[in-house]
């Protein structure tokens, strides 16, 4: 997966958030970013790799998000690797 690829599913997992009160709630507040912020930092692949960090905290977001963005359930988990900060999946 190419970078821009992941920051594009990124920004995704940004708007699932983003529609979900207690799930957005739980990332500013790890975050520490105001609601003011997300725009303005949605376009940086750090920030990004941050939301995808905190999708993949819970088996269920995974799951829902991918289902709704019409992604195989890896995906989230690969776009996270494609970003600064990210890692390669041990799959085995």
């Amino acid at each position: 997966m190419t970078q821009d690829q992941a920051v594009e599913l990124a920004q995704a997992a940004l708007v699932w958030l983003a529609a979900r009160p207690e799930a957005l709630g739980a990332f500013l507040a790890a975050s520490g970013v105001g609601p003011g912020e997300l725009r303005a930092r949605a376009a940086e692949p750090e920030f990004l790799g941050f939301v995808l960090d905190h999708v993949l905290q819970s088996d269920a977001w995974v799951r829902d998000f991918a289902a709704e963005a019409g992604v195989p359930p890896d995906r989230p988990a690969r776009a996270r690797a494609a970003l600064p900060g990210g890692y390669a999946p041990d799959w085995t």
